[in-house]
């Protein structure tokens, strides 16, 4: 947020996307700031033994994995640095049944929905059934006008955006436009949209008001 005004705007696209999401039945909450989001979500997984991470610029920037390493907890972090392929797999699998998942969002809309868009399905898979609680936290930047906006933002920003970031080799990271390749490398495999919270799963939706990740 580059100034007031932008705060401003931010913060009542970010009420009204948290209104939403309440009406679809998601504990959603607009927060502040970074600062603010670190301390609900440590209040939140207090309980919480085994923490699973999908791969988040957002969440990865908020610094949590450390600051949850110093309370003893159990990280499944795939995207840790160095670890061998095979435990990076594992760890993927664990995450669909870990006490508690963190993850962010591709696009929020202010008409209620979640959009994410996974090469793997780790991700998609761990955040709609099986952990005993699911966080999913997101920037104002994420949110759009409606569902068809949302799915639009994943292939217009997010897609390109974080396959520049893990350096892989598909035309979107090369040119930014999204040309619905068939290149080995795409990470545009798997959609979900979370309508409304699964029956099974406690989500909470955390909306911070700053712009976060892609």
């Amino acid at each position: 947020m580059n100034n007031a005004q932008d705060k401003w705007l931010g913060g009542k696209l970010a009420e009204h996307c948290v209104t939403q999401l309440i009406k679809h039945r998601f504990d959603a909450h607009l927060v502040q700031t970074p600062q603010a989001a670190v301390q609900m979500i440590l209040g939140m997984i207090e309980p919480f033994d085994r923490i699973g991470f999908g791969g988040s610029d957002t969440i990865r920037s908020l610094g949590i994995q450390d600051l949850l390493k110093d309370k003893g907890k159990r990280l499944f972090d795939h995207n840790e640095p160095g670890l061998p392929f095979e435990t990076s797999l594992d760890y993927r699998k664990k995450q669909a049944s870990c006490d508690c998942f963190l993850c962010s969002a591709n696009a929020l809309s202010l008409t209620g929905e979640i959009v994410n868009v996974d090469g793997v399905g780790n991700r998609t898979n761990a955040m709609t059934f099986g952990p005993g609680k699911v966080i999913i936290v997101a920037g104002v930047n994420k949110i759009t006008a409606d569902l068809e906006s949302a799915v639009r933002r994943v292939r217009e920003v997010a897609a390109p955006m974080r396959a520049k970031s893990l350096g892989v080799d598909t035309p979107c990271a090369l040119t930014g436009r999204c040309t619905d390749c068939n290149a080995p490398m795409r990470i545009c495999n798997v959609t979900s949209i979370l309508h409304r919270k699964p029956m099974m799963t406690d989500i909470s939706v955390l909306v911070i008001n700053e712009t976060l990740g892609y």
